[in-house]
C-alpha cells in the first residue's frame, strides 16, 4: 500500500494521506512522496486547485511516536529508522529541514488554492499540515490539537508560525502550551476551521467548492492569493501598488472580456 495517493482529475489534485493503521503518521517515504506532489501542483499549469485529505478515522496524527522513543526518527521507505535523525542534535536539524519542513515550503510557493478536507483527527504536525492550506473543511468527528509540549517538544514544521495567524496569539500560545484537543464546533468557534460539515458530505461539500474555484478565472485568482498573503506582510500603499500591476495584467487578459461578455448576455463565464 502506498504511504500518499495523488490523483489529478478536472484541474484538480488531490493529496491522500494513506497510512490508516497508523492515524496517517508520518513515514519519510510519505514525506518524500508528499514533497513530490507538491512540486507537481506548483509547476503543472493544468492542476487549479490542491485537495489534501487522509484515509480511515484520522486525517494525521503527526509523526510517528513508536519510531521516536529515544530520539529515533521517522521510519524510511525500508521501514528502518532515519539514523540521521536519531543521532545528533544538527542531523535532527538537517532532517526536518531536508523533510517535513520542505512541505511548508513548497505550500507557500504554489499560488493555487488549496483546501484541507479533514476526516478525522488533526494532531501536531498533522494540524499543521492543514493550517498551511488556504481553507480547512472539517467532519464533525474531527479533532484538533497541538501536541508536541506533552513530550517535550517544540512544533517542527509552521505551526508556531501558521497557528497565531490563524486563531490569534493567545489562543494559539493556550493551544501550544497546554496540548489540549478541541473538537470541530469549537474549531469553527475560534476560526481554526473555515466550515464543519456531516463526516458523509465532505469529500462532496471539499469537491464542489475545489470544481467551482477550478472553474474561475486562474490567473485572477492565482494573483488574489498573492495579494492576500503577501498583504499580510507589508504596508498598505505597497500592496495598493503591487494590486495595481495586477490590475493592468488581468484587464489584458482573455478571461477578463469573457466575465464582461458574460455579465452582458447574462450566461455564465467559460474561462480558460
Amino acid at each position: 500500500m502506498e504511504d500518499l495517493l495523488f490523483d489529478i482529475e478536472d484541474g484538480i489534485a488531490t493529496i491522500t494521506l494513506n497510512r490508516p493503521d497508523s492515524l496517517n503518521a508520518f513515514s519519510v517515504k510519505m514525506i518524500e512522496d508528499w514533497i513530490k506532489a507538491l512540486e507537481e501542483v506548483r509547476d503543472n499549469d493544468d492542476i487549479r486547485v490542491l485537495v489534501l485529505t487522509g484515509t480511515g478515522k484520522a486525517f494525521c496524527a503527526g509523526g510517528d511516536l513508536k519510531t521516536m522513543k529515544n530520539g529515533q526518527g521517522f521510519l524510511n521507505k525500508d521501514g528502518h529508522e532515519e539514523k540521521d535523525f536519531a543521532s545528533t542534535g544538527i542531523n535532527r536539524k538537517n532532517s526536518l529541514w531536508k523533510h517535513v519542513q520542505r512541505i511548508p515550503l513548497l505550500m507557500e510557493e504554489i499560488d493555487k488554492p488549496t483546501i484541507a478536507a479533514i476526516n478525522g483527527d488533526a494532531i501536531g504536525a498533522g494540524l499543521d499540515m492543514t493550517l498551511q492550506c488556504d481553507i480547512r473543511i472539517a467532519s464533525e468527528k474531527a479533532r484538533f490539537g497541538e501536541g508536541y509540549v506533552k513530550v517535550g517538544l517544540v512544533p517542527g514544521d509552521g505551526g508556531g508560525y501558521y497557528l497565531p495567524r490563524i486563531v490569534g496569539l493567545d489562543r494559539a500560545l493556550e493551544m501550544l502550551w497546554t496540548g489540549k484537543i478541541i473538537d470541530s464546533a469549537e474549531a469553527a468557534d475560534i476560526g481554526l476551521v473555515t466550515r464543519v460539515v456531516p463526516p458523509e458530505n465532505l469529500l462532496d461539500e471539499t469537491y464542489d467548492l475545489a470544481g467551482k474555484i477550478a472553474r474561475g478565472p486562474q490567473q485572477a485568482i492565482r494573483l488574489m492569493k498573492r495579494t492576500v498573503y503577501q498583504g499580510l506582510k507589508t504596508d498598505l500603499r505597497t500592496s495598493l501598488d503591487q494590486v495595481s500591476s495586477y490590475m493592468g495584467l488581468v484587464t489584458e487578459h482573455p478571461d477578463y472580456q469573457e466575465g464582461l461578455n458574460a455579465i452582458i448576455e447574462k450566461r455564465k463565464p467559460k474561462f480558460k
